[in-house]
């Protein structure tokens, strides 16, 4: 008999409010880490090749306001998405790679002429706050590099970005940032939502408690039964492994991720993040 078929899933369905409230989460907590560097820990390196930590504060503070930036551009319309074929959340995920290098360059050109990176968050705020309320919603477009996005998933892509450089900061200077459970947990299901769409099929599952599980990479498919093919992680771990902030050797070596199983080697699918 012929292995099974990919289960086909249909994509999440994120609720506006709780974006809403998750990104204002995610934003008070980097903003309030922000204020709290000293001089000697915005000169750290943040980690990021390239980047110091005043860099890296810059680059938040453009994550922050490019939704009131991408509002703002007259392509920006709105549709009842009738045949309209938006650019979907794990594409996103599997093509940040395109654009990379045009974000590092407004980074750098940027950093180059703030001195104040905190006060540079505080402005993207400020940008942000009138438009949130009304902006998080389905039926609405806005571009994007690589295609027009629903501005609800685009404020969704800003939820993965604050996530991932919220514990950038916090590992590069030391300084707690808090992770908002609701902005973690929509980065982690996207990222293994991501996973799955860039290694279809049914012969490894990965475990992410309390968020996620998700079946990838070609094969025989499990149906009932305990799994012979199993990956498991914690949610930070995972984001840092989605991300390539680590890789999976070291995730394995250091016991962070635990893999049973011929076929459970994700080490080839990441990351997905790019």
């Amino acid at each position: 008999m012929p292995p099974a078929e990919p289960k086909r899933t249909k994509p999440r369905v994120h609720d506006p409010v709780r974006v809403r409230k998750a990104l204002t989460a995610q934003v008070e907590a980097v903003t309030e880490a922000a204020h709290a560097l000293s001089a000697e820990q915005r000169a750290l390196p943040s980690g990021l090749p390239g980047w110091d930590v005043h860099a890296l504060l810059v680059h938040i503070a453009l994550q922050i306001d490019a939704l009131p930036r991408a509002l703002a551009r007259p392509e920006a319309a709105s549709s009842d998405l009738a045949g309209a074929r938006p650019l979907d959340l794990p594409t996103w995920v599997r093509t940040t790679s395109d654009f990379a290098h045009d974000l590092d360059e407004e980074t750098r050109t940027e950093a180059a002429r703030t001195d104040d990176a905190a006060a540079r968050i505080d402005e993207a705020v400020a940008q942000l706050d009138p438009v949130l309320e009304s902006a998080v919603r389905p039926d609405l477009l806005v571009p994007h590099p690589v295609g027009a996005m629903r501005v609800l998933d685009f404020t969704v892509t800003r939820l993965v970005e604050l996530v991932a450089h919220s514990d950038d900061l916090a590992r590069a200077t030391g300084v707690p940032v808090t992770l908002d459970r609701t902005a973690l947990a929509t980065s982690v299901r996207l990222l293994a939502d991501a996973l799955a769409a860039k290694a279809p099929g049914g012969s490894v599952e990965v475990r992410i408690p309390p968020f996620a599980v998700t079946q990838c990479v070609e094969g025989p498919r499990h149906t009932r039964g305990t799994p012979p093919n199993v990956v498991e992680t914690d949610p930070l771990t995972w984001l840092r492994l989605a991300t390539g902030r680590t890789s999976w050797s070291a995730a394995l070596a250091d016991g962070t991720v635990s893999a049973s199983g011929d076929r459970a080697d994700l080490g080839p699918q990441l990351p997905v993040l790019g």
